[in-house]
């Protein structure tokens, strides 16, 4: 038996331990020059009826879905190309892996010739039938077969933008989002003024994480086609998760007015709408989705981030959004709605199927991400605490601004950090500019300047006239601003450099319970640190080294340490220190936090318009026994 049980990662191992064994046990045979190539094609006949039996015995049983079959289908053909298996067998062996996976057939033709196999297509298929063929096949959602058709036609003709789109979208469909990205790439190389494959690209980016890339392919795309509804869409998303609102609801009404019934559209603002605040019409339109699609991912889970789900959302809701994830979704949209089914079992309190649905979430999540790199992070931070030392930033050079306008809220994803921006927000004299993305861009574009020595005096005047200018963009008549971007943390050094009269607060919570919400929260991929919990407790670890050399480095009144859980406990102390901090007269409606109208573009756009509640201190306890890595961090804040 291969295994007793299942997943996407354990998909991959077994069709590279089935590569390995049929290298292994075939040996003789495909090198073998002393035997007629007749006799050798029996022989590897004969071995392929067994593998063909193992197959039966061992894996079909496991009853695995379209995605995990291709994951063992390229795990296993990718793997013997690497071995040096020759192209025509490996295409030969996967197709019949997919077909036996998918119908119980194999039927493979093998004929002699010096290879020992030779392909099993006909001799007058030529590129664009292949392309055909490609496209039926993925009409009908064997995208395996399809992958197999589009890479065959390519070879024949490498420089059809169509082929390389259509290749790219099915990719997708199965998670493979980095080799997608490229075959994009190709095709609007191929073909510049090609609008569909820009759409495409800047669609796939944003799903990624990689937010403010996406925004220039998906301009092309409307630019080469205006009346692009997918384009006017993806563009619209894009410029929501910017924080850019008012043109992001121009682009999606836009784009409803021109189709009502349009699924993406409805959810998309649905989306906007709750970002907004306006929960009632957020709901009504997510309900119009359903209603037009019932198996639409992001509408069933755009309704389970509005409220706190009950038990009485079972008959429903949950029944609708497991028909959904259960329907062939691509990974990344399964996602989604896995963590939003995971969100509805944390709710009514079945803790076990909410972790089991969080972990097949971040599984599938893993597939659009980068792994993550923890020798790169801890280099990263080294760096950092051996330029911007407590004696480099006493003695730093003439800073670029001596405004006080900026404050930055910062600490890890799921600290508080939204909570406390619209606590500062809800004051007149303040305004909340959302998590800009300024630091983070400026930082890896000056790198060489930045890493190695603190900016000298031309860029730190660069960097202040750019960010005044960005926050003016905000809120041009605020006293205070806040840049409420938690990966600030990492840049406090360098800001400290451009506005030495800034402040920070850094918020600190419960590193356990911080780290589970990261890991239960529906994040980009671009957070890869957040998809598994070792990674997620090394991160942590690393993000408390440097913050806690922040704390000494820094000149004292410029960090306040807001301790999460005694906000919550103590509001009116908690929030008097901060407003003092600020340098702002105590105002009450700081305390009202959650009557103050704006919009929240960050995951907790519905936690920050609720009241104080104390039910996430100590959450993590009711998952004690599911996440042992996480356990180490105790008492470590």
């Amino acid at each position: 038996m291969l295994l007793n049980w299942f997943n996407a990662r354990e998909a991959t191992d077994v069709g590279t331990a089935l590569a390995d064994d049929f290298v292994l046990q075939t040996a003789s045979q495909r090198s073998g020059k002393s035997r007629e190539g007749e006799t050798r094609v029996k022989d590897l006949q004969k071995f392929l009826q067994r593998f063909l039996q193992r197959i039966d015995r061992d894996v079909q049983p496991l009853r695995l879905n379209v995605f995990k079959r291709a994951k063992l289908a390229n795990s296993f053909k990718w793997r013997l190309l690497e071995k040096g298996v020759e192209r025509e067998i490996v295409d030969e062996l996967t197709q019949a892996i997919v077909l036996r996976l998918s119908t119980g057939r194999a039927d493979v033709p093998l004929t002699a010739n010096s290879s020992g196999l030779s392909s099993a297509r006909p001799t007058s298929d030529n590129a664009q039938s292949l392309f055909k063929k490609g496209n039926d096949l993925t009409t009908r959602g064997a995208h395996a077969e399809a992958i197999s058709c589009y890479e065959d036609s390519l070879r024949l003709n490498p420089r059809n933008p169509d082929t390389h789109n259509n290749l790219a979208a099915v990719l997708c469909r199965l998670g493979q989002y980095k080799e997608a990205e490229e075959h994009f790439r190709r095709a609007v190389g191929i073909k510049a003024n090609y609008p569909e494959a820009h759409c495409n690209l800047g669609t796939l980016l944003r799903l990624r994480g990689r937010i403010v890339e996406s925004e220039m392919p998906l301009r092309r795309a409307l630019k080469l086609k205006p009346v692009y509804i997918e384009a006017q869409l993806s563009l619209g998303m894009t410029l929501a998760v910017l924080g850019r609102l008012r043109d992001a609801r121009s682009l999606l009404e836009k784009a409803l007015k021109s189709a009502p019934r349009n699924v993406d559209a409805l959810t998309f603002l649905g989306d906007l709408s709750g970002r907004e605040g306006r929960f009632a019409e957020a709901e009504a339109l997510f309900k119009r989705a359903v209603e037009t699609d019932p198996k639409t991912s992001g509408a069933w889970a755009g309704l389970a981030g509005l409220r706190k789900m009950t038990s009485a959302d079972g008959a429903t809701w949950l029944k609708g959004a497991q028909a959904s994830a259960d329907s062939g979704l691509e990974p990344l949209s399964e996602a989604r709605i896995r963590f939003a089914i995971g969100k509805y079992h944390d709710d009514v309190g079945d803790f076990g199927r909410a972790f089991r649905s969080f972990q097949r979430a971040n599984e599938l999540t893993k597939t659009g991400a980068e792994a993550y790199d923890g020798a790169s992070r801890e280099r990263f931070v080294d760096g950092l605490i051996r330029t911007y030392t407590r004696e480099a930033l006493s003695h730093a050079l003439t800073p670029g601004s001596d405004s006080s306008q900026p404050v930055l809220v910062v600490g890890m994803p799921r600290s508080g950090t939204s909570l406390v921006e619209q606590i500062i927000a809800s004051h007149p004299e303040a305004k909340g500019a959302g998590e800009l993305r300024f630091w983070g861009q400026a930082t890896r574009k000056h790198a060489g300047n930045l890493r190695e020595a603190l900016p000298d005096r031309r860029l730190t005047m660069r960097l202040a006239q750019e960010y005044l200018r960005t926050l003016a963009e905000h809120a041009p008549d605020a006293r205070r601003v806040v840049d409420k971007s938690p990966f600030n943390s990492d840049y406090l050094g360098v800001i400290y450099s451009v506005f030495p009269n800034a402040r920070v607060i850094y918020v600190r919570r419960d590193p356990i319970d911080t780290c589970l919400s990261c890991y239960f929260q529906d994040f980009p991929a671009a957070l890869n640190f957040s998809l598994d919990l070792t990674d997620l407790a090394h991160y942590y670890r690393e993000h408390h080294r440097l913050v806690e050399h922040w704390r000494n480095a820094l000149p004292p009144g410029t960090l306040l340490s807001v301790p999460y859980a005694e906000l919550i406990t103590d509001q009116e102390r908690w929030t008097r220190r901060i407003v003092e901090f600020l340098g702002l007269e105590w105002d009450e409606r700081c305390l009202s936090f959650h009557e103050t109208d704006r919009s929240v573009v960050t995951a907790s756009y519905w936690q920050v318009r609720q009241k104080m509640y104390q039910t996430s201190i100590g959450r993590w306890r009711n998952y004690e026994k599911f996440i042992g890595p996480l356990l180490a961090l105790k008492g470590l804040e």
